[in-house]
């Protein structure tokens, strides 16, 4: 009874480090902070910037990151608590506010890597990290969710390609009646 008691937490408990997981990995990473992020890359200045980078001592990279990163964490956090207490639009603006921030410490992060690793209990830490993202990643559960996922995914955009075909195409006429009212109704607007 214990057991069944125990193995039903740990289950949940994976489920729910799966869905946070999953919900920042594939919604807010991929879909919003990875586009930032590369256009941070991406900027010429920057570019710059990670150059004069390699000529600055490791500790104040360090500062300036582990600033940065609890800048970016305490407005997750924060923005959690507004979620929380039923204030849900402020949450959610403070929580995109904070997307850019964060990619710009994961570009940060990137081009100063190898002067963080320096320091042995940082490197622990990331190590450490490392392993449990792995270790979450091959869980049953995660595995089966991502499944599911790329399933439903595959299913929206085949809908969607269904659906541009059918209405949205050249020669269908739904567009063309579309355009033909469009040109109706300015004609009419001109008169």
């Amino acid at each position: 009874m214990l057991t069944t008691i125990k193995n039903k937490f740990i289950s949940l408990l994976q489920l729910i480090l799966v869905l946070i997981f999953i919900i920042f990995e594939e919604i807010v990473w991929e879909g919003i902070a990875k586009p930032i992020y590369e256009i941070i890359h991406s900027l010429k200045i920057l570019q710059k910037i990670e150059m004069k980078l390699q000529h600055i001592n490791a500790y104040i990279i360090l500062i300036i990151f582990i600033s940065l990163l609890a800048t970016v964490e305490t407005f997750g956090i924060y923005a959690g608590m507004l979620f929380v207490s039923g204030k849900v639009l402020l949450g959610l603006t403070l929580y995109i506010s904070k997307i850019p921030i964060a990619a710009f410490t994961f570009w940060l992060f990137r081009a100063t890597e190898e002067k963080l690793m320096q320091f042995k209990w940082f490197k622990w830490l990331y190590d450490m990290m490392t392993t449990g993202i792995l270790w979450l990643k091959s869980r049953k559960i995660y595995i089966e969710t991502m499944e599911r996922l790329k399933g439903i995914k595959d299913k929206i955009k085949h809908s969607v390609k269904v659906f541009k075909e059918k209405y949205f195409a050249k020669d269908k006429s739904f567009l063309t009646k579309i355009k033909q009212l469009y040109k109706t109704i300015k004609a009419s607007l001109k008169k």
